[in-house]
């Protein structure tokens, strides 16, 4: 195995941080970690940034954090699955929002040759799982990316983003460092995730104190994420969704986990505390209301799977609209064109 380089990235401004390097340099409108205030002024500010890295920092320090890591390593499975489908090497790889690195283990030295782990909470950096491929790590916002552009040949992204408040400007930031022909593959979660979850604490709340507050963050619909990636200037894009369900004995197990997994809700308007009837009931409503043949409850985790390239003019691009020689009318007779030996067969 090759030793792990960790390169530290400490800041205490916004305005001058960055990485110095032969292939990474410094990007003067870009900043390291954020800190109250410092959102583009067109964001909803919907997500305490601080608070989230908080909660990831204490989810990497427990001292099991891989009994929690069974559903990132399962989406850092499939996106390397990704990466390998496309026929290239990446000498120069970014990973935003990398945890402990569960995509860049699945990868190989033949494909990567170095990759940058970029994260907002340092000690999921000091805890990064072990990998053949030269790495560095670097502690970054993913809404600042310290980077210079035309920088990366690709940028990967797993279960990250969905905590961004300005994500349109984030995918700007990803195209702006993604060298042309350069290609971003990312996961986040969908607007259906946790849906039993924040049904049952819903109907739980309002029955119990006549009404509800948020306790799941809001998710992107996937609607949106095409159009958020082509106004950041990506093309040749391919969006699919899939599903994940785990199996937990109930819900405040789910609930553990997703504290353990650093996804706890850290949404500005998020209630600071439930009554303990009304967890209960809400642990009563889900078991009722989902509960599966042997006792367990399910957990729906929604995925958003996004691929998208930077603009280059050796790729392919549609043909020149009037160009085309055959009408779709003419298709019916598709089969009159056919040679006689075919249609025999």
């Amino acid at each position: 195995m090759l030793p792990l380089t960790r390169f530290w990235l400490l800041l205490r401004r916004p305005p001058a941080a960055g990485v110095r390097g032969k292939n990474l340099g410094l990007r003067k409108v870009a900043s390291g970690v954020s800190f109250p205030g410092n959102a583009s002024p067109r964001a909803l500010n919907i997500f305490d940034r601080d608070l989230k890295r908080k909660q990831k920092n204490w989810a990497a320090r427990q001292p099991e954090p891989l009994k929690f890591d069974y559903l990132k390593e399962e989406v850092g499975i499939r996106i390397a699955d990704r990466v390998y489908d496309i026929a290239r090497d990446f000498p120069l790889v970014l990973d935003i929002g990398c945890g402990r690195g569960y995509i860049a283990q699945h990868l190989n030295k033949e494909t990567v040759g170095k990759f940058i782990q970029a994260d907002i909470a340092e000690n999921a950096l000091k805890n990064t799982l072990e990998t053949e491929i030269p790495t560095v790590t670097v502690l970054a916002d993913e809404e600042f990316l310290p980077f210079r552009e035309n920088t990366f040949d690709l940028v990967v992204s797993s279960l990250s983003l969905h905590w961004v408040n300005d994500l349109p400007r984030a995918l700007e930031q990803i195209h702006y460092v993604l060298k042309p022909d350069g290609v971003f593959i990312g996961a986040m979660f969908g607007g259906d995730t946790l849906y039993e979850l924040r049904c049952s604490l819903q109907l739980a709340e309002t029955e119990r104190e006549g009404g509800f507050a948020p306790h799941v963050s809001p998710f992107t619909a996937v609607n949106d994420l095409g159009h958020l990636l082509g106004r950041a200037g990506f093309n040749t894009l391919t969006v699919d969704t899939d599903e994940i369900q785990v199996n937990y004995p109930g819900m405040f197990e789910l609930m553990e986990d997703l504290q353990g997994m650093g996804e706890s809700n850290c949404a500005w308007n998020r209630k600071a505390l439930l009554h303990r009837d009304t967890m209960l009931a809400a642990a009563a409503v889900y078991r009722e209301m989902y509960r599966n043949e042997d006792g367990s409850v399910p957990a729906t985790y929604q995925i958003y799977y996004m691929i998208g390239w930077k603009y280059h003019d050796s790729q392919a691009r549609p043909a020149e609209r009037g160009s085309a020689t055959v009408s779709f009318g003419e298709l019916g007779k598709i089969n009159s064109l056919t040679s006689p030996g075919k249609k025999s067969q």
